[in-house]
Order: C-alpha cells, then sequence, then structure tokens
C-alpha cells in the first residue's frame, strides 16, 4: 500500500485515516490517484464549509496539488463519498465544477464510491451487530479494491455491467447461517468472520494457520477474475491443466471429499494450503490470495524503506540487494516483470518478520512455505495478471463454489439506495 503523508504538516498518514492526528486536516482516499491526500473545503462552490460529515464540495489541498503544476483554481475537487457514516468509508468521489452541484448528476451528495457501489446487500439499520460488523468488513474490502486497481485489474460494479460486474452481499449470520463464497460474479461474505473471536474459532476447528477477513476477500475474488484470466483464454487454460488440474471436475463431489477425507499426503511439497489441494478452482483462489498478500506486503514494505541486510549474506551465497524490498511498479509488472524477482524479495523479508514474531511470542506472521511447485503456480498467476491487467472484463462462471447462502438473511439492499426486507 502507498504511503503519504499531510500536505499541511507532513504527518505521516496512513489508508484508512479522514483526518491527520497531528493538525486535524480532513484526508480522503482518492482511488484514481491511489493514494490519500490532504483536502480543504471549496468555499467557491457556493456549499460552504462542511458540516461534520456531511458531504461538502472539498479540493485537494497545496502544497501537494501546487508542486505538481496545478493552478489552485484547477485542483481537483472531491465530495465524500456517501457510505462515509454507515461503512466508515474514506474514499473520495469525482466533483467536477461544472456539474458539482446539479442533483440529477452522479457526482451529487448521495454518490457512493467506486469500492462502495460494489456493495449489493448489507445488514438492516436495525442490525445494531451487523452494522459494526459491516463496517469492518468493508474496510477490509477498501484495501482490497485499492490493490486491484494499483495492479491494473478491472473493477466493475453490476450496478454498471449487470452480466460481468462483481458485487458483494455482507451479511449477518447472528441468526441465519450465511455461507462465504462466490457465484456469478456476487461475493458474499459472513460478517461473522469479521468477529476475532469467532474467526479463530473457525481457524482452530479448522486447522488452518492463518484466517483473516483481508484474505476471505482475496480468495473470493480469485474465483471472480478466474473465467477472465484463465478460462477465456485458451493457451492459458491449457497452462493451467497442467499446474493446477482439470477445473470441470465435479466441483460438489471434490469439496465432500475433501471434508471426509482431508487433504492428500504430502500435500505441502505443491500445494499453498491444505484447503487448495479441494479442487483446482480452490487452488486457483488459494494462490492468487496469496499472491496478493505478497504484491501488497512488499509494497508496503518498500513504502517505509524496509530493507532485510541479515544475516550475513556471503555464507549463504545471496546478494545483498535481494534482501531489499524494492517498489513494486505495476507498470513495469505489467510491461513483463517476472515472478523470481518478486520472490528473491519475499522470501528473506518473510523470514525475518517471522523471526521477530517468534522474538515477541507469536507464531509466524507468514505460517507458509513457497515451494517449487508452489512458485510456479504463483508465476502463472503473475503472468495472467500482468498480460490481462486492465484489458480484461471478467465473466462470472455458471458453476457454483461454496458461495450460495444457507438461508434468507435480513438486509438493506444497497444498489439503487431500495429496501429489501430479505435477501
Amino acid at each position: 500500500m502507498k504511503v503519504s503523508g499531510c500536505a499541511r504538516c507532513g504527518q505521516l498518514v496512513f489508508f484508512e485515516n479522514t483526518a491527520c492526528l497531528r493538525c486535524e486536516a480532513p484526508l480522503g482516499f482518492d482511488p484514481g490517484q491511489g493514494r490519500v491526500v490532504t483536502l480543504m473545503a471549496d468555499t467557491s462552490s457556493g456549499s460552504g464549509e462542511p458540516d461534520g460529515d456531511l458531504p461538502g464540495v472539498l479540493r485537494e489541498l497545496p502544497p501537494v496539488a501546487v508542486s505538481a503544476g496545478v493552478a489552485e483554481r484547477d485542483r481537483r475537487r472531491y465530495r465524500r463519498c456517501a457510505g462515509a457514516r454507515a461503512a466508515g468509508c474514506n474514499w473520495l468521489v469525482a466533483a467536477p465544477a461544472d456539474r458539482a452541484d446539479d442533483p440529477d448528476h452522479p457526482d451529487h451528495p448521495d454518490e457512493l464510491c467506486a469500492c462502495c457501489r460494489l456493495t449489493r446487500t448489507r445488514p438492516a439499520d436495525t442490525d445494531e451487530v451487523g452494522r459494526e460488523r459491516f463496517a469492518r468488513a468493508e474496510a477490509a474490502k477498501r484495501r482490497l479494491v485499492a490493490q486491484l486497481l494499483d495492479l491494473g485489474l478491472p473493477v466493475t460494479s453490476q450496478l454498471d455491467d449487470p452480466e460481468r460486474g462483481l458485487a458483494f452481499d455482507l451479511l449477518n449470520s447472528a441468526d441465519h447461517p450465511v455461507v462465504t463464497g462466490h457465484s456469478d460474479g456476487v461475493i458474499t461474505l459472513d460478517l461473522a468472520e469479521s468477529d476475532d473471536a469467532h474467526r479463530e474459532r473457525v481457524r482452530t476447528r479448522l486447522g488452518e494457520p492463518y484466517r483473516t477477513l483481508l484474505g476471505h476477500f482475496r480468495h473470493e475474488v480469485g474465483h471472480y477474475f478466474w473465467s477472465s484470466l484463465v478460462a477465456d483464454e485458451p493457451d492459458r487454460a491449457a497452462r493451467f491443466r497442467a499446474l493446477f488440474g482439470d477445473p470441470d471436475i465435479d466441483y460438489a463431489a471434490a469439496l465432500r471429499r475433501h471434508y471426509a477425507e482431508g487433504p492428500p499426503p504430502a500435500w505441502d511439497q505443491t500445494h499453498v494450503s491444505a484447503y487448495a489441494t479441494m479442487h483446482p478452482w480452490e487452488d486457483w483462489a488459494e494462490t492468487f490470495a496469496h499472491y496478493l498478500h505478497i504484491r501488497d506486503t512488499l509494497r508496503t514494505s518498500a513504502e517505509f524503506g524496509l530493507h532485510v541486510d541479515g544475516p550475513d549474506l556471503a555464507a549463504f551465497g545471496v546478494a545483498p540487494d535481494h534482501h531489499a524490498a524494492e517498489p513494486g511498479d505495476p507498470a513495469a509488472v505489467r510491461a513483463g516483470g517476472g515472478i523470481a524477482g518478486i520472490i528473491s524479495q519475499w522470501l528473506p523479508l518473510t523470514y525475518a518478520l517471522n523471526a521477530i514474531n517468534r522474538s515477541m511470542g507469536r507464531d509466524d506472521l507468514y505460517p507458509f512455505v513457497l515451494t517449487a511447485a508452489v512458485q510456479a503456480k504463483l508465476a502463472f498467476v503473475h503472468d495472467a495478471i500482468a498480460a490481462s491487467a486492465g484489458e480484461v472484463t471478467p465473466r462470472p462462471r455458471e458453476a457454483v463454489t461454496e458461495t450460495q447462502t444457507a438461508t434468507r438473511v435480513a438486509g438493506t439492499r444497497v444498489a439503487g439506495t431500495r429496501v429489501a426486507g430479505t435477501r
């Protein structure tokens, strides 16, 4: 994740911030620039100062814009996302000067940002537990979407493309069971996963080394991109079969077999997780999620200038720069950068981070082993994203994975602001 600073006082600010903790300048995330920007009220619009968290028109604050050669009158104008209250969203929506105050234009204050537009269903306003869980889930979803945009992958809401777009049903299972998964472009998430105690119980019961909200989102969005990145490309689909297996094997039967028998012997030599052994689709989704984990963590490490200079490199015959986290430029990746350089940065970083965690009495931060077979699968994901980023239009596959909600759950249908009693 990119790191930003307050344009008013220079304080380090983070992806989730809505105001500078030092000078209280308002902040917001601009998905177009991929960074947090510092804001000021746009009094020239006639909207006046923003009232609390009401979505007044805002301008990017100098010196950031001025130093980029943009005159003050031409600085970017924004409104806060209409999901600021319900979802805790700090993303911004562009507000062009000639249309910002037109109530018939989508730049009206009720407009949702690119991330919140993806949410199709959320807990009802009367569901207090669900609302709290929903806000935590949306925070993880924003990090997911920001990374997809950074990588150049298309993020299109089903509001804009009903056939191929992406949507999220974020449902609270406090009273009704919900199954997390993906089907036909809709990612369903059980909001109980945002509760640390619940998630740890499930992780322990399933014998998983790692379980996070962000990991769920990254896994399920991998299912969403499978058809456009793999199935729609004959040459890539053939390579997929050679690496991952036959995607046409019966999914339901594979699911039953996995939960009845568990993973095969020596599964960790060929798969990144035990769940990845269940079906080639799950192997792809798990590998896709790990690729996103790696890329985002390396980007953040590079932004903070983290370098792993030890232990004694000469003893292992490893070049010093292979222990340094370098900025991962998405444009360079799309131009043909390979996975080898990424892995050579990633492994030493994880060795150091795992050792630090153990020194604090914690389990490994990254409890996975990337064997040669797993690295080959990561290379496949890397090549697919690099070749297709910015060019593909995802087509949701018709097959259903572990994705159907088990029952109807009370909630609010976000699309079109229409309230649906059940989903």
